[in-house]
């Protein structure tokens, strides 16, 4: 306390609080309480309560007012997720997590780390049947102050639309913080104040980033909304322009020459980096060595540095729609370290002795100078494999039957493989999508995978698979843990319905997944079974704790193979280097403490990298429809939610929503154990994976929406008028009311593609 006024306040206060513990009181309830009539005093009270709440004296509580921190096992604090639905849970380290009903968010925001009032007590993850429920009752710390919408204008006061659906609020701007902010355009908010759950919070306009509905906005807004950035510090530029340009004599002399070997890059059509190579020599009758030789940016990005402190921020390269967000400057990404052909090149090489069986005899991992012979795109290589003739087409034969071999083996030990189809835009002169083509999944994407998959698990391997006698040598692992056995459960459960059977009474390995989804392959509800056996699945992540990776039944598993857009890869190869050269048991201990906490960071910066990869596919998606309403199109329920069914349309993957209102023939009951939604008096149902055909409704771009409606001849009655999309605003004072946002369903990710199609996000 600063004043004697303030200190004379404090103990008047605490002594209240003294004789009525269990108490809370407002502020105007707190200076009647203590006699305060004169108004400068009432401010120093409010000043004093302040103060309290940041020291953990008193806290906030929506409805009782400043009270004393509860004591005892019903109070936690964890980091509050809020789903689109706009109910919220936390997750308690070591606990379950929390539900938090919309009521009882209080002034929280997604990611916001709070403390929690638990309605029932304390309840440990292993003996949990189901959430406990509990109300927040104070925000510590916010994990985000800046927020992107659209800014709209009615009467007297002005407001930002969130382009993000987990804001549970529209946010107020007085006029005066406006910042030359017209409404209709998509602007930058910093958040500054949200006293209470009965007002909406407040802000102020920082940037003007474009009109609204403007696809270049749009991907602007994607950008700044998970504070991306394609430009690099000065500093940064200038550290990656400061590196030499030629590999000298010395450096090559230190590593193991493989500029003869006939190295091959194998990418995507329009890629500028190329972060690996491969190799094939035909050793004996069944034997080949095969090369998988990795970009060594740890040549040029060294730890400490201002370009390793930038990278390591990012985490990985962003891949939007219509755009990279690379980790790295250009000149590092696209030149120094890009295996580009006919060029001499720093690598990490991974050289293993294999079988025609899979059969990995011998490895060897070396420091190398490369010379990549010849450039493949995957459509390139396809054709040489297709044809039996070609440059390198022996090679490639070779690789492919290696790389057939190591699939047959992997998928024979259990592997679950979740083939995703993927969305491929064709652009205009202006930038805006004209086509969208469905990926196509060939043997020269297989290819790569197996390869890549091969050389991570062999580094995890020389590393993980510790001797008796040998030390503990910490590391960084992919890891994937197994399903959660309740989500097992409805699997299992729902599966039934359909004549499959997926035993959970005991521990359910891969190989029952495998054969689950073996045995639905082909069926009318193969679809439907696959995306409940993917929201059953774990996510992959980083970490220093190797537990194997359950999608691909691997005991030991890394990511070595990408260094220019992963910062992870680029740890694992700093760590081999150190493991080569005699690590000491200081820096073994420094690492125990130090690589959980970078693991967490790259798993969230990857995260965030999807999420903002599919906010940007979003955008093109919804462009493209924009001139497309009244188009009928087949279609597949793509998700199930109480307030109707979210509909991807087969031949280009665009997604929206068929709201209930939209179905106008029954009254619709949601059946989340089903996955489906079911008529009251006919008994019509609409499943998770139902074939279905939809006509486009609504387009609204700026907030990345298309409403669909049953084909009229899919439906019982009479068609619905074409409408104009509702907004949702908020006034300020009053409690928002619900609005409906969609967007793309949640999955498994550890196959999804990581990079244009060059090798899944395992």
């Amino acid at each position: 306390m600063t004043s004697s006024q303030e200190k004379v306040l404090y103990a008047r206060v605490q002594k209240l609080f003294d004789r009525h513990p269990n108490e809370g009181y407002r502020s105007r309830e707190l200076r009647s309480k203590l006699n305060i009539d004169d108004e400068a005093e009432f401010q120093t009270l409010r000043r004093v309560l302040h103060a309290m709440a940041d020291n953990n004296e008193l806290v906030y509580n929506k409805s009782k007012g400043y009270q004393r921190p509860h004591s005892g096992s019903n109070v936690v604090t964890g980091t509050l997720m809020i789903t689109k639905a706009g109910m919220g849970f936390v997750a308690v380290p070591g606990e379950a997590d929390v539900y938090i009903a919309k009521r009882s968010l209080s002034t929280a925001f997604n990611g916001d780390t709070v403390r929690v009032a638990l309605f029932g007590g304390r309840q440990s993850k292993k003996n949990r049947d189901e959430n406990v429920e509990g109300e927040v009752i104070e925000v510590v710390s916010r994990a985000k102050t800046e927020f992107v919408g659209r800014l709209e204008h009615s009467r007297n006061f002005y407001f930002v639309i969130c382009d993000d659906p987990t804001v549970p609020r529209d946010i107020y701007i007085p006029p005066q913080q406006l910042n030359g902010a017209n409404a209709g355009e998509k602007v930058l908010v910093a958040f500054e104040s949200w006293e209470s759950d009965h007002l909406n919070p407040e802000g102020r306009v920082l940037s003007v980033i474009g009109r609204a509905g403007n696809i270049h906005t749009e991907i602007s807004s994607v950008i700044e909304t998970y504070h991306l950035s394609k430009k690099f510090p000065p500093a940064v530029d200038a550290a990656a322009d400061a590196l030499p340009g030629k590999i000298s004599a010395k450096e090559v002399a230190a590593r193991t020459d493989l500029r003869g070997l006939a190295a091959m890059t194998i990418d995507p059509e329009d890629a500028k980096d190329f972060d690996d190579a491969l190799s094939i020599e035909h050793l004996e009758a069944d034997t080949f060595r095969l090369g998988v030789h990795i970009a060594d940016v740890s040549a040029y990005v060294k730890p400490g540095t201002v370009l390793d402190t930038e990278a390591y921020e990012r985490g990985t390269s962003v891949y939007l729609a219509n755009q990279v967000v690379p980790m790295l400057p250009e000149r590092i990404s696209n030149n120094l370290c890009s295996l580009v052909p006919l060029k001499d090149r720093l690598a990490f090489t991974c050289f293993m002795t294999v079988t025609k069986k899979g059969v990995v005899k011998a490895y060897e991992i070396v420091h190398s100078v490369i010379n990549s012979k010849r450039r493949f795109s995957y459509e390139a290589a396809e054709r040489v494999l297709d044809d039996g003739a070609g440059d390198y087409s022996e090679e490639l034969q070779q690789l492919w039957t290696i790389a057939s071999a190591l699939r047959a083996k992997r998928m024979k030990n259990g592997a679950v493989d979740f083939d995703s189809p993927e969305a491929k835009f064709q652009y205009d002169e202006h930038g805006t999508p004209v086509e969208i083509k469905v990926k196509v999944r060939l043997k020269s994407h297989q290819l790569v995978e197996e390869c890549m998959l091969l050389a991570n698990r062999t580094v995890a391997e020389h590393i993980g698979k510790v001797k008796k006698d040998e030390a503990l040598k910490p590391f960084v692992y992919r890891i994937h843990d197994l399903p959660d056995k309740d989500k097992l459960k409805e699997l299992s459960l729902f599966v039934k319905k359909f004549g499959y059977t997926l035993d959970v009474s005991g521990s359910v390995s891969s190989k029952d997944l495998q054969k689950l989804l073996a045995d639905a392959r082909g069926s009318k509800e193969e679809n439907v079974i696959n995306e409940v056996a993917i929201r059953s699945m774990a996510k992959a992540v980083y970490s220093d704790k190797n537990i194997g990776h359950f999608g691909l039944s691997f005991d030991h598993y890394t990511h070595f193979t990408s260094p220019i857009r992963r910062y992870p890869d680029l740890m694992v190869h700093r760590l081999l280097d150190e493991y080569a050269h005699g690590m000491t048991h200081a820096r073994r201990e420094d690492l125990v403490k130090q690589l959980p906490v970078e693991c967490k960071w790259c798993s969230d910066r990857e995260r965030v990298a999807m999420e903002a990869e599919r906010a940007s596919v979003k955008v093109m998606q919804v462009e493209y429809m924009r001139d497309r309403i009244g188009s009928v199109y087949e279609a597949v329920v793509s998700g199930v939610a109480p307030y109707g069914l979210f509909i991807e349309v087969n031949d280009v993957l665009v997604e929206g929503l068929l709201h209930m209102r939209n179905l106008g023939d029954d009254y619709y009951r949601y059946d989340e154990k089903q996955f489906s939604i079911i008529g009251e008096r006919q008994g019509r149902q609409f499943r998770l994976g139902d074939a279905i055909r939809v006509v486009v409704l609504a387009v609204d771009v700026s907030r990345r929406m298309i409403d669909f409606a049953l084909a009229p001849e899919e439906k019982a009655e009479k068609p619905l008028p074409r409408f104009k999309l509702a907004t949702s605003h908020t006034v300020p004072g009053r409690k928002n009311a619900p609005s409906v946002t969609h967007g793309k369903k949640e999955s498994a990710h550890f196959g999804r593609p990581g990079k244009k199609s060059k090798g899944r996000r395992r």
